[in-house]
């Protein structure tokens, strides 16, 4: 256990970014999953639901959930699956 002020606050500090980042991971994931929902069951709504999906990743990137280069290659195949289904 921590033995200073400081190292206890860091500990409940990073316990609430470690909570904070879970919960934007899942909402990432879950904007990817109804975009390939959409592309499967519905392609004509696909297209708006590429732009949240793709809008979601700039942002994780952003905030350093996850590197840039990943959210480059997700939006890539993302927009590559759209265009074949077209």
């Amino acid at each position: 256990m921590a033995t200073t002020k400081s190292a206890e606050k860091r500990i409940r500090v990073n316990e609430s970014k470690r909570a904070r980042n879970a919960a934007h991971r899942s909402a990432l994931k879950s904007t990817i999953k109804k975009y390939e929902a959409a592309l499967a069951n519905d392609p004509a709504n696909a297209p708006t639901h590429l732009q949240k999906a793709a809008r979601a990743l700039d942002q994780a990137a952003a905030k350093g959930l996850i590197h840039k280069n990943a959210a480059a290659r997700k939006k890539s195949r993302m927009t590559k699956n759209l265009a074949k289904q077209a």
